[in-house]
């Protein structure tokens, strides 16, 4: 990795610490939470680990065969971690544990979208060979 990306790297991080660490403490010392923040400090965390992995903070550029079998595995995982951690953010958020008493609908919808999401875009993609 040369200079520059590295600066970018720790430039990166730098801005996710300093978004992450800002929404912390607007939580902690008035009790709002800032939607911004929270946002583009995962936006940050996605250039950190994109400069970190690829060496570009867009991601690969050039994929060999090795690249493109990471990125395929890496995104099914990454799918079903997703799927989880939605469906525990609705339950935690809510403080419920039945689904006829959660509220959040629009995060309802989400976290069954997420089940569905992969049988359909298989479906969707498997006729584009058959």
């Amino acid at each position: 990795m040369d200079k520059s990306k590295k600066i970018i790297v720790i430039l990166s991080f730098t801005l996710f610490c300093i978004l992450a660490g800002t929404t912390i403490y607007r939580w902690g010392r008035y009790g709002t939470i800032d939607g911004n923040s929270i946002f583009f400090s995962f936006l940050a965390l996605t250039y950190f680990f994109n400069s970190l992995n690829w060496g570009n903070h867009e991601g690969a550029n050039e994929k060999d065969e090795l690249d493109k079998h990471i990125e395929t595995q890496s995104a099914k995982i990454g799918y079903f971690v997703l799927m989880v951690l939605s469906g525990l953010i609705l339950f935690i958020s809510e403080g419920v544990t039945n689904f006829n008493d959660i509220e959040n609908f629009p995060l309802l919808i989400v976290v069954g979208l997420t089940f569905v999401t992969l049988p359909i875009t298989e479906f969707v993609y498997s006729k584009k060979y058959k």
